[in-house]
């Protein structure tokens, strides 16, 4: 669960830079949003594992 709360988070602070870089064409933006999308996509996998082995183990 604590890991869900911090994709929620990571996705609310690449927000912003989403906006400038969709809105204004802001290139460094666009870097850090595809930094903030693979650290989600890292997270996720995290995630994904934990269920995996949480559901084999029962």
């Amino acid at each position: 669960m604590e890991k869900f709360s911090k994709i929620k988070e990571l996705i609310a602070s690449v927000e912003a830079d989403v906006e400038k870089f969709y809105s204004a064409g802001n290139a460094a933006a666009g870097t850090r949003v595809r930094k903030g999308m693979q650290d989600l996509k890292n997270l996720a996998q995290e995630i994904r594992a934990e269920v995996t082995e949480k559901k084999n183990t029962k």
